[in-house]
């Protein structure tokens, strides 16, 4: 049912809102006793409006017909609906004969022929179906099956845009939208994609990896930069260099800095000279906030751990 949700979306047919009436599905539940080779009589709960209550609704009517047979009862074929202020499938109506499902054919419905080129022409205009973007997304790029299930639909598309336009290195770049574009779709109860693109456009999200990746900003910095860019309709370079955020990596700059901060630290530094190694985050923490989030962690780890006569 999901990956038929999946498919429907994917594919421009389905807004795939249940909650909204845009999809529905039912469920038919029977049980047997252990060992038995058939199952028995089933009941059909009708119009379940989200994955959630199709889990809750099967779970309670699979136990509800088996404490049915265990009391010595007959599960009655009909059709139920899910109370979900009850948390309890009810009875709607009985469907005791095959005849009360109506199997006839739709005489108002003529046989629908499609032929060779109208599938091929449909199979070219079709988008990537979810099954094989997964199946790329492992095979190019080697993200984990946790990842890849956050990157499907438009989020995907997000992904795709920054690895494959504007070469953004992959794993970074799921984690900016797992990160960074997923969390402003949550603080905007949004499931808009195209939105947040709007705001934050691929290349923008795409450069800011490629300037932390050149050293220029932090990593820290660059969730404020994509913060702003949000904000502004800037482009991350007009706000690196209006707001002076460029990553301090000048030598002398961060041991001025680092010297500050062992000073300022004594009983920490006496700590990790005792052999307290725990106490060394606290100073690289406390550099880093010296520097406001602009010195180059890589090189404070360095020149602090000189300092430290590590």
């Amino acid at each position: 049912m999901g990956y038929l949700r999946e498919l429907l979306v994917t594919l421009g047919v389905n807004d795939g809102n249940m909650e909204e009436g845009s999809l529905r599905c039912d469920a038919n539940v029977s049980v047997r006793p252990r060992g038995a080779a058939t199952l028995g009589t089933k009941a059909e709960i009708k119009n379940l409006n989200s994955f959630r209550f199709l889990e809750d609704a099967i779970a309670y009517e699979t136990e509800r017909q088996v404490d049915v047979i265990a009391a010595g009862g007959r599960v009655v074929q009909e059709t139920r609906l899910w109370d979900t202020a009850a948390g309890a499938t009810v009875s709607m109506r009985s469907k005791e004969e095959a005849h009360d499902y109506r199997y006839f054919p739709e005489p108002d419905l003529p046989p629908l022929v499609v032929d060779d080129a109208r599938v091929r022409s449909i199979t070219a205009a079709m988008p990537e179906l979810p099954a094989a973007r997964r199946q790329r997304l492992a095979a190019e790029h080697g993200l984990s099956p946790r990842d890849i299930l956050q990157l499907m639909g438009a989020r995907g598309d997000y992904f795709d845009a920054m690895v494959t336009t504007f070469k953004a290195p992959a794993k970074p770049a799921a984690n900016l939208v797992m990160g960074l574009l997923s969390s402003k779709m949550n603080e905007l109860k949004t499931d808009d994609v195209a939105g947040v693109s709007r705001r934050v456009p691929p290349e923008q999200s795409a450069r800011l990896l490629s300037l932390v990746d050149a050293g220029t900003i932090s990593h820290s910095i660059s969730k404020d930069v994509w913060e702003k860019i949000f904000q502004t309709g800037r482009t991350a370079d007009e706000i690196i260099a209006a707001e002076g955020l460029t990553q301090v990596d000048d030598e002398s700059q961060i041991v001025a800095i680092i010297d500050d901060v062992m000073a300022n630290n004594a009983d920490a530094v006496a700590k990790y000279r005792g052999g307290n190694a725990g106490t060394f985050g606290y100073l690289v923490g406390q550099v880093m906030k010296a520097a406001a989030g602009k010195a180059n962690p890589k090189r404070v780890n360095e020149l602090l751990k000189r300092a430290l006569g590590s």
